[in-house]
């Protein structure tokens, strides 16, 4: 297969796309940006005097796996939060951002056949792109189930044909969702395992909104997997939410050794691992937990801003976890649109987010609203949306 062969399905980038749609007509008003998932809250203020700290490390190559102030930082904090025991030498790697991990496991685990077929990789519609464009990589096909309000915003992947079940190499599966905010339950990880575990293919766990939550820390999926291959699961975290550091572009991945064992391969190849004192500013920022605590605080008052705000919408649900909201509309685009001209508030349609599968695209009748501008824009943004979106 010719690589501009592969890659010329895709569909356009959601930015890109949004920009095309509203960028020639003029903001009806002050412009409110709600559109990306970028945290506006402060990050911690010493992350800076760490770098400065550790600034000579700038004149060397960082080392391809990572430092071991940051692998060791890693693993104390999956013990604290899920109660795992992860060896630092083993089962964990610093990411350069985990989009690179999400796209590389890809690459890295995705076999090229599968009982003699072209391999299938899963993955929820809406859906983080980078699943799709991985699996195209990887010369996989992507098959995308809908995670509806019929399915409480989560795919139901055992629904699936067993003939594309038998051919699936990976499963890509984010919780806290995003865009809707739902989370999987214990439950919904063990019957996903167990899946994996009958048609012997790998769960990709996006978990890097599992630090923004209501009230119950998400479950993780390393907490449901008693008995379990340790290779069956490959899960990935973040600082770029948890933290408000997505300039730092730190994250990781944590698998099984075999499973480990590839994506180290690969990054000697073609990987970039984070400068040193980055990973020693990671190190720090994932050894602490109360800016984390502050950050959920300012979320929860911008989550009850919403409820108060849109809570008689119809249709409207409060999201369990994560920062964006997933308002229903009659049309994504035409919402978009209308809002931005009417008001200058940005948001995403939710049609750029998911893709057209037998004539249904799930994300058309909703828009994204990103709730992470300062407490008096996002009001602004909200009220704007209320009054124009869904007036009487």
């Amino acid at each position: 297969m010719k690589f501009p062969e592969r890659f010329s399905n895709l569909p356009a980038y959601a930015f890109p796309r949004l920009r095309a749609l509203l960028d020639h007509h003029p903001a009806g008003g002050d412009v409110v940006h709600m559109t990306i998932g970028e945290p506006k809250h402060a990050f911690p203020a010493w992350v800076t005097d760490v770098i400065a700290e550790h600034a000579a490390g700038f004149n060397r190559y960082p080392p391809n796996e990572g430092i071991p102030e940051l692998r060791g930082a890693i693993c104390d904090w999956l013990a604290r939060r899920y109660g795992v025991d992860k060896d630092p030498d083993v089962h964990v790697m610093p990411l350069n951002g985990t989009r690179e991990g999400l796209y590389n496991a890809g690459m890295a685990l995705c076999p090229e056949t599968k009982n003699g077929q072209r391999p299938v990789v899963l993955m929820p519609n809406p859906f983080y792109q980078v699943y799709m464009l991985a699996a195209i990589s990887a010369g996989a096909e992507p098959v995308l189930v809908a995670a509806t309000a019929e399915t409480g915003h989560l795919p139901d992947f055992a629904s699936l044909d067993p003939g594309i079940l038998n051919r699936a190499v990976a499963c890509y599966m984010c919780s806290p969702a995003n865009p809707q905010g739902a989370v999987a339950s214990a439950d919904y990880w063990r019957d996903l395992i167990a899946l994996g575990e009958q048609y012997d293919f790998q769960i990709f766990a996006d978990e890097c909104y599992s630090e923004i939550y209501r009230d119950t820390p998400p479950t993780g999926i390393l907490e449901c997997m008693d008995g379990v291959d340790p290779e069956r699961v490959v899960a990935f975290h973040s600082l770029s939410k948890r933290s408000n550091l997505p300039g730092l572009r730190s994250g990781f991945i944590v698998g099984g050794p075999k499973t480990m064992r590839e994506v180290r391969q690969l990054r000697t190849y073609a990987g970039t691992p984070l400068p040193a004192p980055l990973q020693h500013a990671a190190a720090a920022v994932w050894a602490d937990e109360d800016h984390v605590i502050d950050n959920r605080a300012q979320y929860h008052e911008k989550y009850e801003m919403a409820d108060r705000i849109l809570g008689n919408v119809p249709g409207y649900v409060a999201p369990e976890a994560g920062f964006f909201l997933w308002l229903p509309v009659a049309d994504g685009e035409a919402a978009a649109l209308k809002l931005w001209q009417a008001t200058g508030v940005r948001v995403l349609p939710g049609e750029y987010l998911s893709r057209n599968i037998d004539g249904v695209n799930p994300g058309d009748p909703y828009i994204r609203v990103a709730l992470v501008a300062p407490k008096a824009e996002t009001e602004r943004g909200l009220m704007a949306v209320r009054d124009t979106l869904y007036a009487a």
